[in-house]
């Protein structure tokens, strides 16, 4: 992994444990600050909505500086965020310093991305963007799962102050080993980037992810009620299935960077197919326990090799001014994770079973395929034009 990556890489462990981390900790939360674990639960939703609507804010502010120090910048965010929720005498001030921490996601993986593809050589952008987003993944394999031991150890605090820690090696990481002169961002400025925000392709490629995203959370919300009531499984053994789910995710991202690299929209179409396909099996086959475990498995496998193609895909559809889009695409993918649980949720109260709910992303997913099909359609309608 070259060196500049390795530490956006590091940065991306620091975010992904940030966001993630609050899940295990809930009911440390709720106890220490006097509320409802429901409430505790916002603390989820907050975070998401600060990272949508942040996201272009923070992009549209940052468009004509330097790529380096915003990157420094943004991940020193992280460390004063997450410094303020360690500290939080209440709810409502943990929750502000969850929505500022939050303001820094999407600009730093959309503006990382643009970095990590301009280290390396033309084919092999969505390996290096893969690299960044390991961090990410590898968070829900270690870094979740150590935080909520700590915090449940020792309190939920230090487990913010332990990312603090984390933090601050990424922002040192940063100032040494990224470049100063890499990815300067383009003479048009904010005009320029708000400019290729016209191009169809662009907002094509944001809908996918949207649309993948939610086919996943309209049942990955509700995985644990699917696991123990319809699979059979225990309540500490669906731990261990998370825990393979973000193996999943890990094995998973690095194919699906080297597959972009290769055929990037056939790459993305058939993954998307196999995701309809496995939801299918889900709802036919999750009762047994053993091939439910596996299918979590394979949805985190199959979930993280779309992420870096989408995202190379809309850097290189608004090549002129890729930042703004870039952010804007993380934050269709955390629409996608609220619209699917909200949809999950919805399918639920209106009768549906969790044994049937796969059944909803399955037409999620197939809905994907079919805009991903429209954007293929229009690359080839442009090259026999050309």
């Amino acid at each position: 992994m070259p060196l500049p990556i390795l530490a956006l890489a590091i940065a991306s462990f620091c975010i992904g444990t940030t966001e993630f981390v609050i899940m295990g900790l809930l009911p440390e939360v709720a106890a220490d600050l006097g509320v409802s674990i429901p409430s505790a639960g916002l603390l989820v939703t907050g975070y998401a909505l600060g990272v949508v609507f942040g996201a272009p804010i923070v992009a549209m502010a940052t468009a004509r500086l330097p790529r380096k120090p915003v990157l420094i910048g943004l991940a020193t965010l992280f460390v004063i965020g997450n410094f303020f929720c360690a500290i939080a005498p209440n709810y409502w001030l943990l929750m502000a310093a969850r929505v500022f921490t939050a303001f820094g996601h999407g600009a730093f993986f959309g503006i990382g991305s643009v970095v990590a593809a301009s280290l390396v050589p033309r084919n092999k952008r969505a390996s290096a963007i893969a690299l960044m987003f390991a961090g990410l993944t590898l968070s829900n394999i270690l870094g979740v799962p150590a935080g909520t031991a700590l915090g449940e150890a020792f309190g939920w605090r230090d487990t913010f102050l332990a990312v603090v820690g984390i933090g601050l090696v990424s922002v040192a990481a940063i100032a040494w080993l990224v470049p100063s002169d890499v990815a300067e961002p383009s003479g048009g400025g904010l005009l320029g980037e708000l400019r290729v925000l016209g191009k169809l392709q662009v907002w094509l490629a944001m809908l996918i992810a949207s649309l993948a995203s939610a086919s996943l959370f309209a049942v990955f919300t509700y995985i644990k009620p699917y696991l123990t009531d319809v699979s059979g499984l225990s309540t500490a053994t669906v731990t261990w299935v998370l825990l393979l789910f973000g193996a999943g995710m890990t094995i998973g991202n690095i194919i699906g960077g080297r597959l972009a690299d290769w055929k990037l929209m056939p790459t993305v179409i058939t993954t998307l197919l196999a995701m309809a396909l496995l939801f299918a099996v889900f709802t036919e086959f999750g009762a047994i326990a053993s091939v439910a475990v596996a299918i979590v498995f394979l949805w985190g496998m199959l979930i993280f090799i779309v992420v870096s193609p989408l995202q190379i895909r809309v850097v290189e559809a608004a090549a002129e001014g890729p930042n703004l889009a870039a952010t804007l695409n993380q934050g269709a993918f955390n629409v996608g994770n609220a619209g699917g649980a909200w949809i999950g949720g919805l399918a639920i109260s209106w009768g549906v079973s969790y044994a049937n709910l796969p059944l909803v992303g399955t037409a999620l997913a197939l809905l994907a395929v079919t805009v991903a099909v429209l954007s293929q359609s229009l690359d080839r309608r442009a090259v026999v034009q050309t």
